[in-house]
């Protein structure tokens, strides 16, 4: 029964237990819902399931079955009913609300409201989430990430929640994937590489414990199961004999190179996406794939190639890092400019291969592809921000001011270290050029923010003397 997969407490306040009468009115409803589905009776299954859900929130198999239903209904068309938009507003909007005062149990409530219409509304899925980690509903709360998941892969903001709760139920690979995504789209966030590092250390030292437990019981006498890396060792030597029997099976390939990927074995995941490459007779996704992992080789290399500088500041060491990190950056300038060859029409590459030219100090191509990236509404900010940058490499002061202050006004206040960088680059730019009213507006409110920003407060106090200075020229004492 699904109802005895989970306790009877899912709130904090520790309310009464559910009744047996409760539980099985609630199993009785489930049923009947989900014979309802198999006859495709979806709403009607939907308003059982709502009932099931609303009951025992933190059920699993409700929850699970009360989303797959709706994504049933609507053809799994990841968009929900038409103008989803507008039937939810009320909804949509008493969900933020509920979410900023806390009221979870209202968060959950009114976020089924708001499935109903769209199951892969993120936002309601991703408040419904935090809603089930207050109210200790651990066993859903993953539920509702994957299905955001799903509805929007590439999210940073989604795949960090993930790889958080993830990281906390020690599904270590599982959290590593996500982030590396979050990388993809970030991949100058040193914030996101050493969360990687530091799951993977995590990992291991967790890994080690189980090995010293298994190493304590054989000692005992116990019969110890294997090992998740014993475990990974006969996965590898099947995966072998698998592709030895059919060499074009492309899917084992990927297999084995994720299987090594997992446990940071990049010269092994390289060579087997070589051969895939070879067996595939040199399709152009797997040589994206092969890329992808020599990428994710380098960044592995620079992450811990930058730790090692840092700690010991040798100049052996930074001059290492220096060299890794300038050959990062030319291999995803080359991956970036293949993809946007293969998928012109992909603003999402043309933003980071304008990245990777703004990097290598190619402003004038930079500028190009942000130019066009930035039609694409996620990242115009972003993208104004970089033009700003590259416009005063080149010494077009006016174009980088315009740009900056674009900048400021698209880049949404969730991305407030971006906010911040735009504030101060149009402040500091503004006092090159003596605009001291405008130097003081942006850097104010840079303060406002953060005083403690780089040297915004030593800029205020130069624009507070170059102010008075003038001041005084322009009224000097009779």
């Amino acid at each position: 029964m699904a109802t005895e997969e989970r306790s009877d407490q899912f709130s904090p306040d520790k309310r009464e237990p559910m009744s047996p009468a409760k539980r099985k009115r609630l199993q009785q409803c489930f049923d009947h819902a989900s014979k309802q589905m198999q006859q495709g009776n979806y709403d009607y299954a939907t308003e059982l399931l709502t009932q099931c859900v609303l009951g025992d929130p933190g059920n699993p198999q409700y929850v699970q079955n009360f989303l797959a239903n709706l994504q049933k209904k609507y053809n799994n068309n990841k968009t929900g009913s038409t103008f989803a938009g507008f039937k939810a507003r009320s909804e949509r909007a008493n969900v933020k609300k509920a979410k900023a005062q806390g009221d979870w149990e209202a968060v959950l409530r009114n976020g089924l409201e708001v499935l109903k219409v769209n199951p892969w509304d993120v936002p309601a899925l991703t408040a419904m989430a935090d809603a089930c980690e207050a109210l200790h509903l651990e066993a859903v709360t993953l539920i509702y990430l994957k299905m955001a998941l799903e509805a929007n892969p590439n999210d940073p903001d989604v795949n960090l929640q993930c790889a958080k709760a993830l990281r906390a139920r020690q599904q270590w690979d599982q959290a590593i994937a996500c982030l590396h995504r979050v990388e993809k789209l970030r991949p100058d966030d040193e914030e996101i590489q050493r969360m990687i590092a530091d799951l993977a250390v995590e990992k291991t030292i967790h890994q080690g414990r189980l090995d010293e437990e298994g190493s304590q019981g054989r000692r005992q006498g116990t019969t110890a199961a294997k090992t998740p890396q014993q475990q990974a060792l006969s996965d590898e030597e099947r995966l072998e004999r698998e592709i030895a029997q059919d060499p074009k099976n492309i899917s084992k390939y990927i297999e084995l190179t994720d299987l090594y990927l997992r446990d940071d074995h990049f010269d092994k995941a390289e060579e087997v996406m070589q051969r895939a490459y070879e067996a595939s007779g040199g399709d152009p996704d797997i040589r994206d794939r092969w890329e992808d992992v020599q990428l994710r080789h380098l960044r592995y290399q620079v992450i811990h190639a930058k730790r090692k500088a840092d700690e010991t500041g040798s100049e052996e060491a930074k001059e290492e890092y220096k060299i890794l990190r300038k050959k990062q950056i030319a291999k995803e300038l080359e991956y970036y400019k293949s993809l946007c060859e293969r998928f012109p029409n992909n603003l999402t590459y043309k933003y980071e291969l304008g990245v990777r030219y703004q990097l290598n100090g190619q402003y004038s191509e930079a500028i190009r592809e942000f130019q066009v990236a930035k039609n694409d509404p996620r990242r115009k900010g972003a993208c104004l921000l970089a033009l700003g940058q590259c416009f005063q490499q080149i010494h077009q002061l006016p174009l980088a001011m315009t740009h900056y202050e674009l900048a400021i006004q698209e880049i949404p206040d969730r991305e407030g270290q971006r906010k911040k960088e735009a504030l101060y680059l149009a402040g500091k730019l503004a006092v090159a050029l003596k605009e001291l009213d405008r130097a003081e507006k942006h850097l104010t409110t840079l303060a406002g923010l953060d005083f403690n920003y780089r040297d915004v407060s030593a800029l205020l106090s130069k624009v507070a003397e170059a102010k008075t200075k003038r001041l005084k020229e322009e009224s000097p004492e009779a």
